[in-house]
């Protein structure tokens, strides 16, 4: 397609966003203000309510995107990093000025269900409505008592830093027809209860596909399988597959090592760290044991993956082995041993480690580079750390490391090139 005929229809297809988003907006507009209807107002104060939806916050890790560094939980102000720009997570504390303290739960369900605000705008899908559409309103209603239920905190929403044309919300008009179909979780008759709440959890509100899915260039999640796999955007950690089959990220890995690593950040196949230690300290280490089953029994039925495509070395993979190895004799065998097999409970092994063989290698880089920290939990409350090496070692030995690691033992994963290493050492720490 010639520039200009490429021009003219982004613009054409500019102004029908525009259209389409600002009619979008005035028809919510139009709508009356809701009105809490007497039966959820009287669910609302209900503890048993409330503490159900203290439970699936928990379980939707709300706290970590609406809570900012140093302030009190759930008073917004955290900045999320995109590819667009940055976005401002909201206030939700029952706040009448700052928060949701003139929120009715019409408001809250449109909001979490559809991607809507409560003034009729279109939500940016940094929150996640995209999974989260999936959640009953019964579980809605609980996690709003819940939230109704907290100190209300003033706290006035930062600005967003998105660019332009990111910053105009009526472009998400194309973006929600291209990529969001809302809808409440059904439940497949053919599946025991145990694969069906695991699925709720998982594509729902756990949100999980949200980081382990490919998303292209718009940001929107890729239509092949879900949970495959994807680099986190704007983070440079690299979320995994979640199949246990054939070429899957977890290929091997049993229902008990999934429960594990859950509830306490390491099982015998290796450790959090990243983002997913965050999520398991703050969320999933605090999940009922029926619900952390739930979900493993859902993960064990993904499907098999196709094969990865063979890589064409560019440059002297053996040379860089051959230093690596030198580095891993030095730095890492005491701990992770010398055929990478670790110490059970202590140290993750290295040979078949998800982590270590993913498809960027970025996981492992950033852990020579930065240390490696599960989380502290109950089940493992003083977990053993890895050092970081940023200090110690070259750009070019840590490529040759994490190169050593990826190619031994039974790992086939591609080359880490030096100049990837400097771009991560530089990566902020989110």
């Amino acid at each position: 397609m010639k520039p200009q005929r490429r021009l003219r229809m982004f613009i054409v297809l500019l102004v029908i966003a525009l259209g389409g988003g600002w009619w979008l907006s005035q028809h919510h507009r139009a709508q009356p203000t809701s009105q809490e209807d007497p039966a959820i107002a009287a669910m609302l104060t209900e503890p048993g309510v409330i503490a159900r939806g203290r439970y699936l916050v928990t379980a939707g890790d709300c706290a970590s995107c609406h809570t900012a560094r140093g302030s009190q939980a759930f008073a917004g102000g955290r900045m999320l990093p995109t590819p667009f720009g940055t976005i401002s997570a909201p206030n939700l504390t029952p706040d009448r000025t700052t928060g949701i303290g003139n929120w009715h739960f019409n408001d809250f369900w449109r909001a979490l269900h559809e991607g809507i605000g409560r003034q009729g705008e279109l939500l940016y899908p940094a929150f996640s409505y995209t999974s989260f559409t999936k959640v009953t309103r019964d579980d809605a209603i609980a996690i709003f008592a819940y939230l109704r239920s907290l100190p209300a905190v003033r706290q006035a929403n930062a600005a967003s830093g998105l660019r332009f044309p990111y910053n105009m919300r009526s472009v998400l008009t194309i973006w929600r027809a291209m990529y969001f179909k809302p809808g409440v979780y059904q439940a497949q008759p053919s599946q025991s209860a145990s694969w069906n709440r695991g699925a709720y959890l998982v594509e729902g509100l756990g949100h999980c596909n949200e980081c382990h899915g490919q998303r292209d260039a718009w940001g929107g999640l890729e239509s092949r399988a879900a949970l495959s796999g994807g680099q986190i955007p704007e983070q440079d950690w690299y979320a995994p597959d979640l199949s246990t089959h054939a070429n899957g990220g977890l290929h091997g890995w049993s229902k008990q090592d999934i429960v594990d690593v859950l509830k306490a950040g390491q099982s015998a196949k290796g450790a959090a760290v990243g983002p997913m230690a965050d999520v398991i300290a703050s969320s999933t280490q605090y999940l009922h044991d029926d619900d952390l089953q739930a979900i493993a029994d859902y993960l064990l039925s993904l499907p098999a993956r196709m094969p990865p495509a063979p890589v064409h070395a560019s440059f002297d993979n053996q040379s860089l082995i051959d230093r690596g190895n030198a580095v891993y004799a030095k730095r890492c065998a005491d701990c992770h041993g010398k055929n990478g097999e670790g110490v059970p409970g202590i140290y993750p092994p290295l040979d078949g480690n998800v982590s270590v063989v993913e498809p960027t290698g970025i996981n492992a880089t950033r852990a020579v580079l930065l240390g490696g920290f599960p989380p502290v939990t109950a089940g493992n409350p003083r977990p053993y750390s890895m050092p970081p090496y940023a200090q110690q070692l070259s750009d070019a030995d840590v490529a040759a490391v994490v190169t050593y690691i990826r190619h031994a033992w039974s790992n086939r994963a591609p080359a880490v090139h030096e100049r990837d290493v400097a771009t991560y050492r530089h990566t902020p720490i989110n």
